[in-house]
């Protein structure tokens, strides 16, 4: 499909940039799983347009009834679709890509495709065509609001689907540690078995909730529980976006050592922070009911705070390893010189590469921070069902997951489509374009959630009808929000253009390494070759080696000083934070 490489008598081709053996029938997949992902962001834009437009009441463009079928479109597309596509994709460059393997069960693989494109599509035509009394289902649907029997029977399918098209990734990390026993996994395949696993956690979770939902919507059990339904439901819920976090990462990775020259400072470290995720990270689906009642404090402290910090450390070393790692191989390449010179001398002019670096950026400062506060039980009180969640979660899944998967896509095209991008200047500028807007739109969301109290879910924001309360005094900040939400789905639009452009006019792409070789270390020291070891026969950068560590050490001082800043942004944060919070506990 698409296709411009020629194969061997085996089916493998070796990639000129990366260097890896690529078999044609993960390839095939690869670009099946990513164009699908891609479609469903471009429709899930177009319900986004919607969706801002009703929430900027100047506009006011739907009904409420209307709204909430939108909302239900643009979710689903975007946070399930649009991610969960791309995240197989992913997989199996992170299986037999990296590891130099055919796929196994190709026609495995192939028929959970369909399921998951044939879920897919029962879900989204289930939502569109409701009529009452059943209720459009947004992301959540709760119980006992009913939905459309057909859509949570889509879910059932596209969560089995799922499930199925994880296994020969399974498949091939089970034969390369048959025929390796004693072997390392590579740091992105590692990861992508990492997420492959807490995918799985969140997939069963979601059939443990939808299967008996359905069997209720049809007649079978008279009712369900609520807050079984609730509790259930995030392990999903909150569990698919664990994933994006674990497939974001994971790109993070690959991307920075593919584009920009990146080494892993320590890959000890960075596995333990992988297996941190895998015992901790969907602690943090507690947060989701610090209000239920039926709950009890112990469980909600114990859950959001104690345990959650398993998972927060193990951000914290990723945040601090990636661009270590990035100054670390950008310093041996020449490119180093100073405090900043490895990011003055990045490629920038690459989509690829500032998709990734914003991603990064982004995600820590406005999607992770946030992510710890709401995600306290006490602070929970000032972000609970305003607009400031959305806020958060688009800050992670979009500015986050969504940026790092559009980097990946620019060099999917290149590297599995073989095609030259088109239009190059707009794909120069469209990262920092839908960068840049989509942080005003979060900033603006959090703001007005927390300080104005204003509701998510809601397509009246200046009053709530039956209630005499107003939120007029957030209008001129829903200008901003409007404006900036616009500007970001044109940024969207322009990936989506240059994606379907490179793939139908785009011309043979001549692959090149887009870094250097290390050939000199710009503050002074041996230069490295591929296998860490230095020009003078020494060995550099391994963790026994006091000398190499010491090295690594002097090479990180950028790293170190953006630690410290992104410190310091926290402590500022969480200090205003419970400020905010104490002033709402007024007492005699």
């Amino acid at each position: 499909m698409f296709g411009t490489y020629e194969y061997d008598d085996d089916g493998f081709r070796t990639c000129s940039v990366t260097g890896l053996d690529i078999h044609r029938s993960a390839e095939d997949m690869v670009k099946l799983f990513g164009v699908t992902a891609i479609v469903s962001l471009a429709f899930g834009g177009i319900f986004a347009i919607f969706v801002v437009l009703t929430r900027w009441e100047v506009v006011g463009l739907l009904s409420p009834g209307d709204f909430y079928t939108y909302l239900s479109m643009h979710a689903w597309l975007l946070l399930v679709f649009w991610m969960v596509f791309m995240e197989i994709a992913v997989l199996y460059v992170g299986g037999p890509f990296v590891l130099g393997r055919k796929l196994p069960w190709k026609r495995l693989s192939q028929a959970a495709y369909a399921l998951m494109a044939g879920g897919a599509v029962t879900i989204l035509t289930a939502i569109w065509l409701t009529e009452q009394p059943n209720q459009a289902p947004l992301l959540t649907s709760y119980v006992p609001l009913p939905s459309s029997e057909w859509f949570y029977l889509g879910a059932i399918v596209f969560l089995l689907g799922a499930l199925v098209a994880a296994l020969p990734f399974l498949a091939t990390i089970w034969k390369e540690k048959r025929q390796n026993p004693h072997g390392t996994m590579p740091l992105v395949a590692f990861g992508a078995f990492i997420t492959s696993i807490v995918a799985a956690e969140a997939i069963v979770g979601g059939l443990v909730t939808y299967i008996p939902t359905y069997l209720w919507r049809i007649g079978v059990f008279p009712a369900l529980d609520a807050a079984w339904y609730r509790q259930m439901y995030w392990i999903m819920g909150h569990g698919t976006q664990q994933i994006n976090l674990l497939a974001m990462i994971t790109i993070w990775y690959f991307m920075t050592h593919v584009v920009g020259g990146a080494e892993v400072a320590s890959e000890k470290v960075s596995r333990t922070a992988f297996v941190l995720y895998l015992f901790f990270i969907n602690m943090g689906a507690a947060h989701h009911l610090m209000v239920d009642p039926g709950l009890s404090p112990a469980w909600k402290i114990w859950n959001t705070s104690y345990a959650a910090y398993g998972a927060v450390l193990a951000s914290m070393i990723h945040a601090f390893a990636i661009p270590a790692g990035l100054e670390v191989g950008r310093r041996k390449r020449g490119k180093g010189g100073g405090v900043f010179g490895w990011l003055k001398t990045a490629p920038w002019s690459d989509p690829g590469f500032s998709s990734i670096v914003m991603s990064v950026i982004l995600f820590g400062f406005l999607g992770g921070i946030t992510g710890v506060m709401m995600g306290q039980m006490q602070l929970n009180m000032t972000w609970h069902n305003t607009l400031a969640v959305p806020g958060h979660f688009h800050a992670t899944v979009v500015l986050g997951t969504t940026l790092a998967f559009m980097g990946l896509s620019y060099y999917v095209l290149r590297l599995v489509f073989g095609r030259e991008w088109v239009l190059k200047p707009l794909a120069v500028i469209q990262p920092y374009l839908y960068a840049g807007a989509m942080s005003i739109t979060v900033l603006m969301m959090m703001y007005i959630g927390i300080l104005f109290g204003v509701p998510r879910r809601h397509p009246s924001v200046m009053d709530i009808p039956g209630t005499d309360f107003s939120f007029a005094a957030a209008k001129p900040l829903f200008f901003i929000f409007g404006i900036a939400a616009l500007v970001a789905i044109l940024g969207g639009a322009l990936f989506v253009v240059v994606a379907v452009g490179t793939l139908l006019g785009g011309d043979k792409y001549e692959g090149a390494l887009p870094v250097e070789r290390p050939t000199a270390v710009a503050d002074g020291g041996p230069a490295s070759d591929a296998n860490g070891t230095s020009s003078d026969g020494q060995s550099d950068g391994s963790d026994d080696d006091e000398e190499g560590m010491a090295h690594h050490m002097l090479s990180m001082r950028g790293t170190f000083i953006l630690a410290l800043v992104f410190f310091a942004v926290f402590v500022v944060m969480m200090a205003l934070n419970w400020f905010l919070l104490s002033g709402l506990w007024k007492i005699g």
